[in-house]
């Protein structure tokens, strides 16, 4: 789908479709049920660090390494197989998000690139810029026709002039529309899906829905699972207003999703548990 269209404010438009303004409405209950909980209230460092390492294993988990969260918990080294360098990656990106929430508004494009090169971790000149026309794109998980370069690039930049122009669409809705276009455009030539689960967070935490980064949406979408999250991002690539409207009500549920785990963890932690 394009952001870009005749409307002054695209993104908020958005938010006009059915059943997205429930979506809105469900997201911010939950998340704020989940501020609401008194162990967030006195501990909620804890609870950020927990939901950082959460995310970070359910994010790797829809790009191939499902692993249990103690063995994440429990390994130091990343540098093995596929699967361990996904995890790497995942782990990487949810620390870095928290440092660039205060570039994201002005250089969306800066931060993308940053995410993309913390995601790789290596030197190849591919690396930190969105990809040439021609170049591959390692992204098995996602089957859905690559977009041309061109045209990825030029969706990219309208999406960062939306987003550096802000707006008043609720944070839910500009977070969905930076996740879908990252993954239906994927721009880098690897890590996109990470880059753009990523790019969802920092939308999420840095709109003030979430400040703390407590509800972790990866979280959320890996428990939905890869085959409905697949589906739902067909919708959004479909550009169809229902398609648009299911790919945000998933995302939703997401958010909601990750908003619960971090209620089971402050449960755990007044139960001396966790």
């Amino acid at each position: 789908m394009s952001t870009t269209g005749a409307t002054a404010d695209p993104l908020a438009a958005l938010a006009a479709l059915p059943g997205v303004a429930d979506s809105v409405e469900s997201v911010r209950k939950a998340v704020d049920r989940g501020y609401g909980h008194r162990v967030m209230r006195r501990r909620s460092n804890e609870i950020t660090s927990e939901a950082a390492l959460r995310g970070a294993r359910g994010t790797a988990a829809l790009a191939g390494a499902d692993w249990a969260l103690e063995e994440v918990r429990r390994r130091s080294d990343f540098s093995g197989d596929e699967e361990a360098r996904t995890m790497g990656a995942a782990l990487r990106l949810t620390a870095e998000a928290g440092q660039l929430l205060s570039i994201w508004r002005q250089s969306p494009l800066r931060v993308l690139a940053r995410l993309h090169l913390v995601a790789a971790a290596d030197k190849d000149e591919r690396v930190g810029r969105p990809r040439h026309e021609g170049e591959p794109v390692d992204e098995p998980l996602i089957g859905l026709p690559l977009p041309g370069a061109a045209e990825a690039h030029g969706r990219l930049e309208g999406l960062s002039e939306l987003i550096i122009a802000g707006g008043s669409a609720p944070a839910l809705v500009t977070a969905a529309v930076v996740h879908g276009e990252l993954l239906a455009l994927r721009p880098f030539t690897s890590h996109n899906g990470l880059v753009a689960r990523t790019a969802e967070r920092i939308v999420l935490v840095g709109s003030g829905l979430d400040p703390k980064s407590v509800c972790p949406a990866e979280v959320g979408h890996a428990e939905l699972g890869r085959e409905a999250y697949l589906r739902a991002l067909e919708g959004y690539v479909s550009g169809t207003p229902e398609g648009v409207a299911a790919w945000i009500a998933h995302c939703g549920r997401a958010v909601g999703l990750g908003a619960r785990e971090s209620t089971a963890v402050c449960e755990a932690l007044q139960r001396g548990a966790a």
